[in-house]
């Protein structure tokens, strides 16, 4: 488990569900609120992905606020989503305000069914909603022996460097790797010092948040979990100038304007928020959120087995660097996760007792029991 996730585990009351658990009562609700069987599988096991890869904040946490979004009419639980432009390599896809669990796939799949055309196949989502974790979508490439890319704008919660004004979201960027013999490369990370589901969970427990990920409305550092309620914000990754913050503001920069000035998404201050009662912002430039995928054919490049079995060499020579004292292995992106999944696989799940109070009170508007 990861380390901060352990932590909060050990402070916080909690249940244990085996995946099907979860998995049956989650797509229940989603067919309750008017989705295909189809669709409401997969977003279903878009969802869960979060939760048996330890990203608890993504899963299941916030399967209410997707319901919400739907009772605000902000969510089209049945969309028509449509190509509306592209060459042989890109495409520009309308999410038609579906669920982004099931946009994104969808859109992911044009991605790789391009590249098995002409190499790389380039799509950018615009009026699309919160698809999940962008490591669901990326990964979808592996099978097909591609190199796979995800990211996404999201609600406008963090202040660029020497900013007290919030413009960005946390905006993460996923990139997979396929190997030969040893597990794929997975990069799946928010382009702030902390993704807002972390601080969320902090939230539930009433915690402080660690120094650098957080300040106040004047622009101080903060250590107050519930600071965006006062007109704080997120910092981007790096946490101030010093530390490379404009770094991080310059990557969530760039997914902002692939994600949505590329497909015609609303940006920057603009994103729709996530919270179904936050009023949307004034003067939308574009509709929805926005998305961005890539899919890479390795044989486009190099022969396949060659780059997989270079592959394998570059991770085996990693995980042999010698570790800093207090430290007993170096991880390769993707160990954490791929390990949590092992584990909650085989011995279940925890949810949060806030969660799972949460979870009842949605079943209980369909009459299903969690």
């Amino acid at each position: 488990m990861q380390p901060f996730l352990f932590y909060i585990a050990t402070i916080m009351a909690e249940q244990i569900f085996s995946y099907q658990q979860l998995y049956q009562f989650t797509e229940k609700i989603f067919l309750s609120i008017g989705c295909s069987q189809q669709d409401a599988t997969t977003a279903t096991k878009v969802l869960l992905s979060a939760d048996v890869r330890g990203i608890d904040s993504h899963g299941v946490a916030r399967l209410s606020g997707y319901v919400r979004l739907w009772e605000a009419k902000r969510i089209n639980a049945n969309p028509h989503i449509k190509i509306i432009h592209q060459t042989p390599s890109t495409a520009t896809v309308d999410g038609d305000a579906g669920l982004g669990l099931v946009v994104a796939p969808h859109a992911m799949q044009i991605a790789i069914d391009k590249a098995k055309q002409v190499g790389t196949g380039w799509v950018s989502v615009g009026n699309s909603n919160h698809f999940g974790i962008a490591g669901y979508h990326a990964m979808m490439a592996l099978e097909h022996d591609m190199i796979g890319i995800a990211m996404t704008n999201a609600s406008a919660l963090v202040a660029p460097t020497f900013s007290t004004e919030k413009m960005l979201g946390t905006n993460p960027i996923a990139v997979v790797i396929p190997a030969q013999h040893q597990p794929p490369f997975v990069a799946d990370f928010a382009t702030t010092t902390a993704a807002n589901g972390k601080l969320e969970i902090l939230q539930r427990k009433n915690a402080d948040a660690p120094l650098g990920w957080v300040q106040d409305e004047n622009g101080n550092a903060s250590t107050d979990a519930n600071i965006l309620k006062k007109k704080g914000a997120l910092l981007p990754l790096g946490s101030d100038r010093e530390h490379g913050s404009h770094k991080g503001y310059a990557l969530g920069s760039i997914v902002d304007i692939f994600s949505a000035v590329l497909s015609g998404g609303s940006y920057g201050p603009w994103a729709p928020p996530f919270p179904a009662y936050v009023p949307m912002p004034e003067n939308m430039p574009g509709k929805g959120l926005g998305h961005f995928f890539g899919a890479m054919r390795i044989d486009a490049f190099r022969p396949t087995e060659e780059f997989k079995q270079h592959m394998d060499n570059w991770i085996e020579r990693f995980r042999k660097a010698k570790p800093a004292a207090g430290f007993e292995k170096v991880l390769i992106p993707g160990d954490p996760e791929r390990e949590t999944e092992k584990e909650r696989m085989q011995n279940g799940i925890p949810v949060v007792e806030a969660v799972v109070e949460d979870l009842k009170l949605v079943g209980e508007k369909f009459n299903i029991e969690l």
